[in-house]
């Protein structure tokens, strides 16, 4: 039984993503990785102060049901445990969302994703596995903290010493697909990456509309690449979208192309409009669930055009054992396919799984902030037959807690741990990091800039999960007052996405106005 319950909480506030390894020449960013030398330095303006009489567990005049778990004071586990999860989808469709002029959808706004979509400062260890940090900074409401637990995995390997990787694209080429930027789009980066994998690498194609077809069968790229490209050069939309066949023939196809060896993966591009078969993600899996347990085939989902069917393919790559990526342009697509895509080629973690012990003598509430569809019960972090997340090489997993310390509390206050699988032995591993009172930084604006960027796209997210704009997380500025925070950290980290993200606040609270 989980060990969580939600409470209400008195909250009212103005509202307050190495490409080595898979495709050479796609450039040397790491989006998980470290930053810049700017990174290291706190020099800046501090955090910008809540709004005014707003305060989380404060005073304000307005109750809010704040959502999400918060440790119950006299459990005396005070857990927290939740599958690992490096989906950036949610925060790429809210900035498209925005961009044309619309808020998203609060239901398709998910904070981890947001958090997860910038580079962090973690350690990296030297193999398979993680390293834990685990650090906090005092907000200015009294005795709330934001915590953050980061998880890191080494770095990508060269481009010679991965596996073979088999790869089965599921192209949706129904007629939603022919907008400009989402067939067009996919086509183009699928024919980048058919001249960037080697020749040892294989490529299977499946396209579905109101069916399925196998366009190309599993084919060694070496001496290959022209078949393959003509295969690429043919699609185009049709008609309407059966996406249950396509994840089907798509698991099909993969088996029977399947490399001993090698990492063999499907790869869905797809507005995820499904409106012909299968609609439901839990019935599409289970369709293919013997491909996906028996040879470990797991799916990486690439979301496209203004229109899209999030929740399902957030479900369908969830359940799959896989991850998210969203593209809407050219510089999107080269993230995506050159930088996402390897790191979820290759693996370094199986059924990852997070746990925090919060110090029930110092901590008297806390709250994950995202990761809703992620929970697992607390007895099983250790059952290796609960699933848990997949992680490949390059990759961070950042999750943010709000907690409310006792009055006065000096000690310890955390112990995160992670607990994954070795991807060839399946032999169970831990690591774990401790955080104390006393190494919590007096301010966020003391905090490293990275750690201000987490904190930045976690209140953005909330905000934007609000009806009315405003967040329920302890020391949540104004939007106006947080785009300006997030472009003084777009300065000083010299990071060309935490200026996009103080351009999607921006956009935002004039919407919100």
């Amino acid at each position: 039984m989980e060990r969580y319950r939600t409470r209400r909480l008195r909250a009212a506030l103005v509202a307050l993503t190495a490409a080595g390894g898979l495709l050479a020449g796609c450039g040397a960013s790491d989006s998980g990785g470290g930053g810049s030398s700017a990174d290291s330095s706190n020099k800046g303006g501090g955090f910008p102060a809540p709004a005014p009489d707003r305060g989380y567990g404060g005073d304000g005049d307005e109750q809010r049901d704040t959502s999400g778990d918060f440790a119950p004071g006299p459990d005396p586990d005070h857990l927290s445990t939740f599958a690992l999860d490096v989906d950036t989808a949610s925060y790429g469709y809210a900035r498209r969302t925005l961009a044309e002029g619309r808020l998203p959808d609060p239901s398709t706004v998910r904070p981890e994703e947001f958090v997860n979509s910038f580079r962090q400062d973690y350690e990296r260890p030297d193999g398979n596995g993680f390293t834990v940090t685990v650090d906090g900074a005092r907000t200015a409401r009294d005795d709330w903290s934001l915590v953050r637990v980061g998880l890191a995995t080494r770095p990508a390997r060269d481009e010679g010493e991965r596996p073979p990787a088999a790869l089965t694209f599921v192209i949706d080429i129904s007629g939603s697909m022919a907008e400009p930027g989402r067939l067009d789009l996919a086509r183009d980066s699928l024919g980048v990456m058919t001249d960037r994998l080697r020749d040892d690498d294989s490529v299977a194609i499946v396209t579905f509309s109101d069916e399925a077809e196998t366009v190309q069968p599993m084919t060694r790229l070496g001496g290959n690449r022209d078949e393959v490209h003509d295969a690429i050069d043919s699609l185009e939309p049709t008609d309407s979208t059966n996406l249950g066949a396509g994840v089907e023939t798509g698991y099909e196809t993969a088996v029977e192309g399947l490399r001993e060896g090698a990492t063999n993966r499907v790869v869905l591009v797809s507005d995820a409009l499904a409106n012909t078969g299968d609609t439901d993600a839990d019935a599409i899996l289970e369709r293919i669930a013997s491909e996906r347990r028996e040879h470990g085939i797991t799916l990486f989902g690439v979301g496209v055009g203004s229109d899209y069917g999030d929740a399902l393919m957030e479900r369908l790559a969830d359940k799959g054992d896989g991850h998210t990526a969203y593209v809407s342009t050219d510089e999107d697509a080269r993230e995506v396919f050159c930088e996402d895509l390897p790191r979820n080629v290759d693996l370094t973690a199986r059924d990852a799984k997070a746990q925090i012990a919060f110090d029930p003598a110092t901590v008297a509430d806390f709250r994950l902030i995202g990761y809703d569809n992620r929970r697992v019960a607390d007895e099983d972090f250790r059952d290796d037959t609960v699933d848990g997340g997949e992680i490949g090489p390059g990759h961070t997993v950042t999750a943010l807690y709000a907690v409310r310390t006792e009055p006065g509390a000096e000690g310890h206050l955390a112990t995160a741990s992670v607990r994954w699988l070795d991807p060839g032995t399946r032999d169970p591993h831990e690591e774990s990091g401790r955080l104390e009172t006393d190494a919590l930084h007096d301010s966020l604006g003391d905090a490293s800039p990275r750690f201000q960027v987490a904190a930045t796209a976690a209140y953005f997210a909330d905000a934007l999960r609000g009806d009315d704009g405003r967040s329920s997380l302890p020391g949540a500025p104004a939007l106006d007052d947080l785009e300006e925070h997030a472009e003084d950290l777009a300065r000083r980290t010299e990071d060309g996405e935490v200026r996009r993200l103080a351009e999607a606040i921006g956009r935002a609270d004039r919407m919100l106005d």
